[in-house]
């Protein structure tokens, strides 16, 4: 069976700068928990628990954020990439850590709703040499995408300029030891990376057996700002109301809230799905609908909507509404005089904005 699984976290993240300036992108958290972890607890729910975390230049935030795994029930070995050279690449350098066993590439900034255990078992039952999985896009061109005879592959481009199909590449792959051969004999695309799709057509033309499996649930490549928010959407969508916070009786709580232990909330309004983390301060304020607030944060005579707002920020006397944003770790957003305007934001971390 697939006994090991590889998490690739290595990526520079530039589509979410400034975040990712200061912060790995699979540590930004979705309904207050880092996408990593998502990763990684749909791995061992597949039933895993060998799995190697390759890492670049955010390495050190990525060790302390997961440690060895044993508070995932897992064991993590973290593999070292010098530089982001393609998935092929991660894969490639991983061998000895793999060595004979057949196991999942999870990209770790991706999130499957439905978890890939259903997946690995197909996997597992139909011994191919490869299974990849794909979904349904309306934007296929930015992704790997797929073409298709009846129920074989027979291409895979990557990010095709006109795709042939809607079919794109969900960031879970599953392997046996071929694939190391096809990581050897490719070349570096025009992006100067190893890519996956390449080793993967490799075994195609060869005869290799490659499976695919089209995905009906809900799935995000969360590397983009509008996808992240829609992932927090999901996921909020799914929490249980736990209300374990300070709530005075002058605020009003609709819908499926979290108000986690240590949180103050007063004279405010909190509708639901949302969730207040721990040590966070909630005054005189409208949260609304599929936002996170993290843990120690200060939301003052402010209204908030479909937005992350990551630990230990404030924000105060903002008249509009802030929504569909992301806002960094330590950021200050205070209005001192008023301006008739709505305001989206995606502020680095140690960020101060003043609205005058």
């Amino acid at each position: 069976m697939a006994t090991k699984a590889l998490i690739l976290s290595g990526g520079k993240g530039t589509r979410l700068r400034p975040i990712t300036h200061t912060s790995a992108k699979q540590l930004v958290p979705i309904a207050n928990k880092p996408i990593l972890f998502y990763g990684i607890e749909a791995i061992r729910e597949a039933g895993i628990t060998d799995i190697g975390i390759i890492v670049g230049d955010t390495a050190s935030e990525i060790k302390e954020a997961v440690g060895d795994g044993s508070s995932f029930g897992v064991k993590v070995t973290y593999i070292q990439q010098e530089a982001p050279l393609g998935l092929a690449h991660a894969v490639k350098i991983a061998r000895d850590f793999i060595g004979d066993a057949r196991f999942v590439v999870y990209l770790g900034d991706n999130l499957i709703i439905d978890g890939i255990e259903s997946f690995v078992r197909q996997f597992e039952a139909n011994r191919p040499n490869s299974q990849i999985l794909l979904a349904h896009v309306p934007n296929p061109q930015n992704f790997g995408v797929a073409e298709l005879d009846g129920d074989r592959v027979v291409r895979l481009v990557e990010k095709p300029k006109d795709p042939k199909t809607d079919l794109a590449l969900v960031g879970v792959y599953m392997f046996d030891n071929n694939i190391f051969e096809a990581c050897e004999a490719i070349k570096p695309s025009w992006r100067g990376e190893l890519e996956i799709t390449d080793a993967i057509q490799y075994l195609i033309d060869r005869g290799y057996n490659v499976q695919f499996q089209i995905i009906s649930g809900w799935w995000k490549d969360t590397g983009r700002l509008d996808d992240m928010l829609e992932a927090n959407r999901m996921l909020l969508e799914r929490i249980e109301p736990k209300l374990e916070g300070d709530i005075d009786d002058n605020s009003r709580i609709d819908g499926r809230v979290v108000v986690e232990k240590g949180s103050i909330v007063e004279n405010s309004v909190l509708r639901g799905p949302l969730i207040i983390g721990s040590g966070s301060k909630i005054t005189d304020s409208y949260i609304g609908p599929f936002t996170s607030i993290n843990y120690s944060c200060e939301i003052t005579s402010s209204e908030i909507e479909h937005s992350i707002i990551l630990e230990n920020s404030r924000i105060a006397n903002v008249n509009g509404r802030i929504e569909s944003s992301l806002v960094g770790k330590n950021v200050a957003i205070e209005k001192h005089s008023q301006l008739p305007k709505a305001y989206k934001f995606m502020v680095g971390d140690n960020s101060r904005i003043e609205l005058v």
